[in-house]
């Protein structure tokens, strides 16, 4: 597949794990794409926590399961009916869970390029995630970034430092496919925008059809 395939065949997964281990060689070059990303001050600010035994993945699922129902509870109605269709397979599922971590600290006391921006270094993190996404559907595997958690008890679970906070917890596995749609797509939950409704010329609400049109400013 070439970037743009890659790019678009990329899908949140959840229920298409097998559940075959990841070959050593192959996890080596999506973790190696990740740490390859752009940083802020070359800081580097990200940690990968590889997680595959039985009773943390257990345990972490169990957590998840329970907050999923914090929220279930908070809807009603429509949204309450479509939600329900919405699984949280994966985490066992896939048999390895990538737990990424950011260390603000990392580039020493004076990061360069972060000195006005203090999440610059988040994002940092937030771009390996992508690269390792993308390595990922670009060998084959399929990916899930589960966000139903509390950032304290990932924390706990994989024994990572005050200073450092857990920014996703990511199921990484083989797939038996990938999806033609996103899961929440496919379950009426949020549908994608037209690319010209984000598209802004020269300032926020001036749109313009042709987002290739050269326009004077009024």
């Amino acid at each position: 597949m070439d970037l743009y395939d890659v790019i678009n065949r990329r899908r949140d997964t959840r229920r298409e794990f097998t559940g075959a281990g990841v070959a050593p060689d192959v996890l080596t070059r999506v973790l190696s794409a990740a740490h390859a990303a752009p940083s802020v001050g070359l800081s580097q600010p990200w940690d990968f926590v590889l997680v595959r035994d039985p009773a943390r993945l257990a345990s972490f699922h169990d957590h998840v399961a329970t907050e999923r129902e914090v929220f279930a509870a908070s809807l009603s109605g429509e949204r309450a009916e479509t939600f329900s269709r919405i699984r949280i397979e994966g985490i066992r599922e896939s048999g390895l869970g990538v737990v990424v971590g950011y260390d603000p600290d990392r580039g020493g006391p004076n990061v360069l390029g972060r000195h006005a921006i203090a999440d610059a270094g988040l994002y940092s993190v937030v771009c390996a995630i992508q690269n390792l996404w993308l390595a990922a559907s670009a060998e084959g595997l399929g990916v899930g970034w589960v966000s139903f958690y509390r950032e304290e008890f990932l924390r706990y679970l994989v024994a990572m430092p005050e200073h450092i906070r857990p920014v996703a917890w990511l199921c990484v596995g083989e797939v038996a496919e990938l999806p033609d749609a996103p899961d929440l797509e496919r379950c009426g939950w949020r549908h994608r925008s037209p690319l010209d409704s984000v598209v802004h010329q020269e300032s926020y609400g001036r749109r313009s059809i042709d987002i290739s049109a050269s326009a004077p400013i009024a």
